[in-house]
């Protein structure tokens, strides 16, 4: 007999308070059995979960409880696979996509208070005439001072939708009442180009924090202005440079080399193999190029390196770089948080992979930093381990190592006066920064007749304002720090800190790298090998 619609209402109620009953009926200590479930590792996640967020006998955050069950899950895997909190997605998503929609100030939060340190070129705050030293007060109505006022919520206050206005008053020193000023919210550049200028008559220099998404852009930006400046030479320094964007990598590579160049390969668990090449896109294939690394130069920095470096193009110059070899892509996990997962391998163009170990765990990788500093590795290349096993030759029969990290060509030790413990600490801490701050706001009409080349080049920090910054340090620290054996290098961070404050837009590199002895060996090798 065919089944008639008529019955269909009814036995779908059927259906529906079967379901109910059963439903009722069980809880959670029911095997999984109970019900059409198959046990897996996922459903026991999940059932562990319901468990504390349902029977737990203290109510419970199951948010906090879900980030440390995935931080504990990625704990497993390699050191570079890791979670990106929805609070922290906003931030991570700027800083690589290299922009962000505000005013332009650069500012500190300084005695409770948002402080112009200086507004960003050609930004809106420039353009509606805010200055350095000026205290933003209000925004929109809103009150910006106070102990109780976070540096989140007050970037939230100047950050915004692109073209809206923000009306803002503004304490400036002299002035006897606030000052209004109406900006409108714009796109303002996260620069990862440094600084960009000539070091001599043919050399170029350029410095890369890190690969963002608009770095390709600005790399190749100050790449034309310094052959329009005469430059035959290019040195891209990619010190403390923790990596970025690997087809951001591929494109500045592509710059150097020939065309179908090998740039790097990769390969997932499945043996997939993705090979890079480069095109003829390339502006500077016929120029030299020096690539300056040091032991904090990770991931896209090695890739840039290894390409050159395999490819017997230019010189790497400084130390062993960190040895991260692994590739991450980002996935959404549905809740506005996200895992930057290791997907694969990158190999550089000879076929070495130069990520270091990590089985022991991550506690032991990380530790590896300090183990180079114990060994002396980072005063002399004899102290570098290298294995036989893992030697390779470049085209033109230079020997090169995988293993972790990329081997400088030409090795520079760490300089042990520029780079301590008191000095790492000072400028981590933001001392230095808040002296030349505070030395500014007594006259900052001192520095208004001297152009930027004319500090750079000859303004000269007295012994005084040195003086005074050790008498700083000691009012303003419980700690008795005191910079005698390292005076000069004090010195010289405070006219770098000065030039930022002062200047900006690479000034701060331009001053610091008038005493760097790498530099000074990249120059060196310039004025020597100019033919190579």
């Amino acid at each position: 007999m065919p089944f008639q619609k008529k019955y269909l209402p009814f036995v779908l109620g059927v259906a529906i308070a079967t379901g109910i009953f059963i439903g009722g009926k069980l809880n959670f200590t029911d095997a999984p059995d109970r019900l059409f479930s198959t046990n897996s590792k996922k459903d026991k996640l999940n059932r562990l979960i319901d468990y504390i967020e349902y029977e737990y006998v203290d109510d419970i955050n199951t948010d906090s409880i879900v980030d440390v069950t995935v931080n504990g899950i990625l704990e497993n895997l390699d050191p570079h696979s890791v979670y990106i909190p929805q609070r922290e997605m906003a931030r991570v998503a700027e800083e690589m996509r290299g922009d962000f929609v505000g005013i332009g100030v650069s500012f500190y939060t300084y005695k409770d208070t948002i402080t112009v340190i200086r507004a960003i070129e050609n930004g809106p705050s420039e353009k509606a005439g805010i200055q350095g030293g000026d205290r933003i007060i209000v925004a929109n109505g809103d009150t910006l001072i106070g102990k109780g006022v976070t540096d989140d919520s007050l970037v939230k206050k100047l950050k915004g939708v692109i073209n809206s206005k923000v009306h803002l008053k503004v304490y400036r020193r002299g002035e006897p009442q606030l000052l209004d000023f109406t900006v409108r919210r714009s796109v303002i550049p996260i620069k990862s180009v440094d600084a960009a200028y000539m070091l001599t008559n043919q050399l170029g220099y350029i410095k890369i924090n890190r690969f963002a998404e608009t770095t390709y852009k600005e790399f190749k930006t100050a790449l034309q202005k310094l052959k329009g400046e005469g430059a035959t030479e290019i040195a891209l320094d990619l010190r403390d440079n923790p990596g970025g964007f690997l087809d951001i990598a591929e494109k500045i590579v592509d710059e150097f080399l020939e065309d179908n160049t090998l740039i790097l390969f990769t390969k997932n668990k499945r043996g997939d193999v993705e090979k890079s090449y480069a095109t003829k896109k390339g502006d500077f294939e016929e120029g030299t190029i020096y690539v300056l690394i040091n032991e904090n130069s990770a991931s896209a920095s090695e890739i840039v390196a290894g390409a050159l470096q395999d490819n017997d193009k230019g010189i790497i110059i400084g130390r062993r770089s960190y040895g991260k070899g692994l590739v991450q892509r980002e996935m959404d996990l549905g809740d506005g948080s996200a895992v930057r997962l290791t997907v694969s391998r990158y190999y550089t163009p000879t076929g070495r992979s130069i990520q270091r170990p990590y089985k022991n765990g991550h506690k032991d990788y990380y530790d590896e930093y300090l183990e180079r500093i114990e060994s002396g590795e980072l005063l002399d290349a004899e102290n570098i381990k290298v294995a036989d096993s893992l030697k390779y030759t470049t085209p033109s029969g230079k020997i090169v190592y995988g293993g972790g990290g990329i081997i400088p060509d030409v090795f520079v030790p760490i300089d042990k006066g520029m780079f301590n413990e008191t000095l790492n600490y000072l400028m981590r801490r933001g001392f230095i920064g808040y002296f030349v701050f505070e030395e500014l706001e007594k006259d900052r009409h001192l520095y208004d007749g001297i152009s930027r080349q004319d500090f750079i080049d000859h303004f000269k920090v007295s012994d005084d304002l040195v003086t005074s910054f050790q008498n700083y340090l000691n009012v303003r620290t419980d700690s008795d720090i005191t910079f005698v054996a390292y005076y000069e290098e004090i010195r010289q961070y405070i006219k770098a800190t000065l030039a930022d404050q002062l200047f900006g837009n690479g000034a701060f590199e331009e001053v610091f790298n008038q005493n760097d002895i790498m530099i000074e060996e990249l120059i060196n090798l310039s004025q020597g090998n100019i033919s190579h």
